[in-house]
């Protein structure tokens, strides 16, 4: 099941994505963070008018994705930026598919035009993911982020959700 997050999921969000943090170069976030962090951000995507989403599987959330304003000039006020996480040992289950898919069936809800997703490179899975989805890379920006004693570079994929035909 698919719904939109309530503050009592932020200790299962702040699980999910502290593996993340601790263990991978993915997030650029060097320090855990708690559920009142996670309750805040939840509050700031829905005070964007924004969605944010959990994936549910027998009571336990297992994986989430939201949008945030891409910029705040108002100009892009129809670009978000869009984040997928699943929890670890839920990897390579079409979790994130689903996710994405439901994101972008509610940004179309409220007319955003462009998603982009934000990838450090390399990450094989995640480009993977944004590809089959339609989404295409069109920045790369090197040696952006410095983790775990190594530069990191930085790939975004665009998708226009006016023209995206979801895959089937």
């Amino acid at each position: 099941m698919i719904r939109t997050v309530s503050n009592l999921d932020a200790q299962a969000i702040a699980a999910i994505y502290n593996h993340y943090i601790i263990n991978t170069p993915i997030t650029f976030e060097e320090k855990a963070i708690s559920s009142v962090d996670i309750v805040r951000r939840i509050e700031s995507v829905h005070n964007s008018n924004l969605p944010w989403l959990v994936k549910e599987q027998s009571g336990k959330v297992v994986g989430y994705a939201y949008a945030t304003p891409w910029k705040e000039r108002s100009a892009y006020r129809f670009s978000v930026e869009t984040s997928v996480y699943i929890a670890n040992d839920m990897k390579s289950k079409g979790l994130g598919t689903e996710l994405y898919l439901a994101l972008f069936s509610e940004l179309r809800k409220r007319n955003i035009r462009t998603a982009i997703g934000g990838i450090t490179l390399p990450n094989p899975a995640s480009v993977a993911l944004h590809e089959k989805l339609g989404m295409k890379k069109v920045a790369h920006f090197e040696k952006v982020g410095f983790k775990f004693g190594q530069w990191r570079d930085v790939g975004y994929w665009q998708a226009q959700l006016e023209y995206l035909n979801p895959p089937v």
